[in-house]
């Protein structure tokens, strides 16, 4: 059998079990409205649509169009066991009116291709079960202490006991929870979480690498697994409900409120820079445990904070620890496998996803280029706001239409 025979049976075989969800999950991907897939294959935005919704079924030689204008194998859009998508809840984003719905639509696609990813692993290794304590807090307890509750129910079932809280990726992951890093083009949005019957997903940003800043987003994501299952997500309470169970689960008032400092003196700031580092924990992050704590008063914080931004710490505070927490569920997994003589090749061929893509969800340190290395020096986002697709266009694609 020649190679165009082998392809043209391929894509009319994914033509015959064609899932809509796969392709809207290609699409978000890639960044695109309807009307702009519609644009590259030279169909209507309503055939799109029925495609997606499962109404009509793409021809093989259009299965085939869709592949190469969205960069994937046609294998992509085959059938999974699971439809992550309507398995998740939506994804709690830090905050909406700053994010575009294409790239939340983005974040939302790459998180359930991790869970695709690692359901696929899953096959061959054993994950941990899911373990995440539900304690709801009601998104107008404005004032109740819900989410130090909930902060404190979690220390207690995971046995974190007293003290600083360890390596809390490590926690998380062995807890069922799944960790991975977003893509360098996708790090305008900040870290995000969301919850499916498969398993809970936390998605950190790529380009903050602040060891203490990253475990304060990791807490906080999983106050949101914790506490807001069923909260419409981006609220400014339910943010706030989210920060106060980080700030619980990780500095404990009853075991922290008598370490910090209750004036500015010189001393302070080493009192400070002591317990960052004993409780891995920022600065800022101490000094707002303060004030809410009422060791500090509102002049003495805002003093502190100016003293913050004239040092230039606002984004960059001094500290020991240089290298983040990694996870390491997925990249662990995938060495095994590769020592019983799986490689990745034909744990890639499996998922039918890109490898970069692959790569990238299995790695235990975040992938950069050189766009975002120079952001990461800002905190700044590198595209300007654009949405950069997810799936890099490659030769074979261009054979294939070729071939097609």
């Amino acid at each position: 059998m020649n190679p165009r025979t082998s392809t043209n049976n391929r894509t009319a075989d994914v033509a015959a079990f064609f899932d809509g969800a796969r392709l809207t999950l290609a699409r978000h991907l890639a960044g695109l409205r309807k009307s702009d897939l519609a644009a590259l294959v030279d169909k209507s935005p309503t055939a799109v649509a029925g495609w997606e919704s499962g109404a009509k079924r793409p021809t093989a030689a259009t299965v085939a169009q869709l592949a190469v204008s969205l960069s994937v194998d046609p294998g992509f859009f085959a059938v999974r066991p699971d439809d992550v998508a309507a398995l998740s809840t939506t994804p709690h984003f830090r905050s909406l009116r700053s994010t575009s719905q294409l790239a939340r639509d983005q974040a939302f696609a790459y998180g359930q291709l991790a869970v695709d990813i690692a359901s696929s692993l899953e096959r061959h290794v054993e994950f941990p079960e899911a373990e995440v304590p539900s304690f709801p807090v009601a998104v107008d307890d404005r004032d109740g202490y819900g989410p130090e509750r909930a902060a404190q129910q979690v220390r207690g079932e995971w046995g974190i006991g007293d003290g600083p809280a360890g390596h809390l990726v490590r926690l998380l992951e062995n807890r069922g929870v799944l960790v991975v890093f977003s893509p360098p083009q996708a790090s305008s949005v900040d870290a995000y979480s969301f919850d499916s019957r498969l398993r809970p997903v936390v998605v950190l940003n790529p380009i903050k690498r602040d060891y203490y800043r990253q475990r304060f987003d990791v807490a906080h994501e999983l106050g949101h697994l914790v506490m807001h299952s069923d909260a419409e997500p981006g609220g400014r309470i339910v943010e706030d409900q989210a920060h106060r169970f980080a700030a619980e689960l990780l500095m404990p008032a009853e075991q922290i409120r008598d370490l910090l400092p209750s004036s500015m003196g010189a001393n302070a700031w080493r009192t400070l820079a002591r317990l960052k580092e004993q409780w891995g924990v920022s600065i800022q992050a101490l000094l707002y445990r303060a004030r809410w704590l009422g060791q500090l008063s509102d002049v003495s914080y805002r003093n502190a904070m100016t003293t913050i931004s004239t040092r230039g710490w606002r984004r960059n505070e001094p500290g020991l620890v240089s290298v983040i927490e990694q996870p390491s569920l997925l990249s662990r997994a995938v060495e095994l496998l590769t020592q019983e003589g799986i490689d990745e090749a034909q744990l890639i061929e499996q998922c039918r996803v890109p490898p970069d893509l692959f790569r990238t969800v299995t790695s235990r340190t975040p992938h950069h280029d050189s766009a975002t290395s120079a952001a990461a020096r800002t905190d700044t986002q590198p595209t300007g706001g654009r949405v950069v697709s997810l799936l890099e266009r490659r030769q074979a694609g261009r054979e294939l239409a070729r071939r097609s």
